[in-house]
Order: C-alpha cells, then sequence, then structure tokens
C-alpha cells in the first residue's frame, strides 16, 4: 500500500472516524487505514458517532448504514443539521464579536466527507445515503483499493474545500481591514452600520457614533513626514481600539486622519465617557506635535451623535448629525467634544 499523500493543511496525518457496529469491520477498516498512515477512531453507533465528531472533528467520517441506537442515515442528517446550528450561531455572532477575528467560515464543516459503508445495495437505500447527506457509498463485502482511493479522492476535495475557505477569509480581510492601522476599514464602517441600524430599529435601541479628527494632522506630516504621520495614526488607531468598551463597538479608519466609533445600545452619556477616554489616552501617548496650535502634543477633537434608529430614518442621518458635532468641536477651538 502506498504512503500517505499530505491531504490535509494540518502537519497531522488525516483522521478518520469509523461507526460500525461489527467490531470484525471495525478492525479491518483501522489496519487497512493505519497502513495507508491515517488516524482512526472507532465508535459502535450513530450516538457515539455524534458525540465522537464534537470532540475529535475527524477530517472524514466512515460510516455504516444498519446501527443500533442510531442508524448511519439518521447519523448523518444529524451531522449536517449540527453543522447548519454551528454556522447559524457563527453568523450571529459575525457583527459583535470584532467580526474579523471571527472564523464564521470554519464552522462551515458540511464539507466534512462522509462515505457510507454498508451491506445495502439496492436503489433506495443509495438514495437515502445521499439524501442524508452523505458524499460516497461503497457496499460490503468491501473493495479494498476502491475503499481507498474514494478516501484519498474526498480527502484531496476536502483539502481543496479548506484552501478555498482559507482564501475566501484572507480576501474578506484584505476588502475589510485597513492596511495602515489594521483597523475596519470605510467599506466595513458602512456595512456594520447598516446591519446595526436595521437590529436597533427593530430593537428600538440607542445606536451612538463617535467621529474624531487627529488636530492639524496636516501640519504634522508637514513637519515630521508622512511615515511619522503612519505611526501617528497607528498609536492612535491602538488607542482607540483599547478603550472600545464592549465587543459590539467598532473603531473604524473613517479616511485620511479620521476615524469612526459605532456604539450599538450605547446611550449618549456613555458615548460621551467612552470619547473622553479615548481622547485622554490620545493625549498620554504624549506625540509631540509642534505644528499644533492647541497642544504641544497630538489631540483629537471628536463629534458624538446618538439616535434611535427607525424606519423612516436612515444611518447618514447619524454620520450627519456627528459629522455636524465634530466641525462644531474644530471650530470652537478643537482638542474637545461636542455631542449632538
Amino acid at each position: 500500500m502506498s504512503a500517505i499523500s499530505p491531504f490535509s493543511i494540518s502537519k497531522q496525518p488525516p483522521l478518520i472516524l469509523v461507526a460500525d457496529d461489527d467490531k470484525t469491520m471495525r478492525v479491518l477498516l483501522r489496519k487497512a487505514m493505519e497502513q495507508e498512515g491515517y488516524r482512526v477512531v472507532e465508535v459502535n453507533d450513530g450516538q457515539q458517532c455524534l458525540d465522537a465528531y464534537d470532540t475529535i472533528k475527524p477530517d472524514i467520517v466512515l460510516l455504516d448504514a444498519v446501527m443500533p441506537v442510531m442508524d448511519g442515515f439518521t447519523c448523518c442528517r444529524q451531522l449536517l443539521k449540527i453543522a447548519r446550528n454551528n454556522l447559524i450561531s457563527a453568523l450571529a455572532s459575525f457583527d459583535t464579536d470584532s467580526a474579523l477575528n471571527n472564523t464564521v467560515i470554519s464552522k462551515l464543516w458540511e464539507r466534512t466527507p462522509i462515505l457510507m459503508i454498508t451491506c445495502l445495495d439496492d436503489e433506495e437505500s443509495v438514495n437515502r445515503a445521499f439524501e442524508a447527506g452523505a458524499m460516497d457509498y461503497i457496499t460490503k463485502p468491501i473493495h479494498w483499493a476502491v475503499l481507498r482511493q474514494r478516501l484519498r479522492r474526498l480527502l484531496q476535495q476536502a483539502q481543496v474545500y479548506k484552501q478555498l475557505e482559507a482564501a475566501n477569509q484572507a480576501l474578506q480581510h484584505i476588502a475589510n481591514v485597513d492596511g495602515l492601522t489594521g483597523l475596519a476599514n470605510r467599506r466595513r464602517f458602512d456595512d456594520y452600520l447598516n446591519t446595526q441600524w436595521i437590529n436597533l430599529a427593530q430593537e428600538e435601541a440607542p445606536l451612538s457614533l463617535i467621529l474624531c479628527d487627529i488636530d492639524f494632522f496636516k501640519f504634522y506630516n508637514d513637519k515630521y513626514g508622512h511615515p511619522a504621520g503612519d505611526v501617528c495614526l497607528q498609536k492612535v488607531g491602538q488607542v482607540l481600539s483599547h478603550t472600545a468598551q464592549k465587543n459590539q463597538d467598532l473603531v473604524a479608519r473613517y479616511g485620511g486622519e479620521e476615524f469612526a466609533v459605532i456604539m450599538p445600545n450605547t446611550h449618549a452619556v456613555g458615548a460621551v465617557h467612552v470619547a473622553a477616554a479615548m481622547q485622554a489616552g490620545v493625549r498620554d501617548l504624549k506625540i509631540l506635535h509642534d505644528g499644533s496650535d492647541v497642544s504641544e502634543y497630538v489631540t483629537l477633537s471628536m463629534g458624538v451623535a446618538t439616535m434611535v434608529p427607525t424606519w423612516e430614518s436612515s444611518p447618514s442621518d447619524l454620520i450627519v448629525k456627528a459629522d455636524k458635532a465634530l466641525y462644531q468641536a474644530k471650530a470652537e477651538g478643537r482638542d474637545r467634544i461636542i455631542l449632538k
């Protein structure tokens, strides 16, 4: 028998979960799979298969159709049901847990192939297997060369899916993250604001927005150069991100030297409190700024606005309010917070 190919993204050999109530068959499958270089875990029935899957997360499942306690058809359907529930749970938290760090795609373990192995070879049983979610089907007595090739093909397909999912995650990251600061970018800001507007309109709960601008940043760049300006933006972004109070808060680079903080379920008082903490945190950085008219260090002007979203209003209304507050903060001398 041939040596194992590097199917899995991980350095470990693929892990195979074998579910069969026939001990002799399990022993034969284990020996054949281990000779191929695979790792193997055995269980006696469908219920044990479900329990083991949650624990070991196998790369492939070999599932007997006829077993006590829970048959293979039922087990297969339950595996797919768990997958859907995992995905629903992941999507529900996608906009609340700093979405870019949330591996939603990893929840799509429907890609984990299920190969049904059974003595049933009638058309109805074959149809039931595929309808239950099996990706392939092989009958007993097993033709071992056929089984090895089908396992190899299914694992290779799973590897391709994982690579595509990883690439998709990377593209999502690029599409939603500001390359300089690592914060959410304007695209992510717009998407998140729209999502929260709809959610909070249904809940009749408040939504706050902070817009902030580094005071006299053009003069900072002119005095210290653009590389130093980039470092300044990064440091300010880190302070804003670390000061954000809740998991639901999204800190974004709004454009140039402007930052924005979306704060769902936050009243005006709470938003002003957070804005003050952010402003103080930037002052504490003590980044020298000889070009500033208000301080020897880098400071922020901040506009805060709060609304309870409704179906008659729109996210742009909140942006306009926060932008007017920011404009007023600049007009009144900068290095201050204005609430609208």
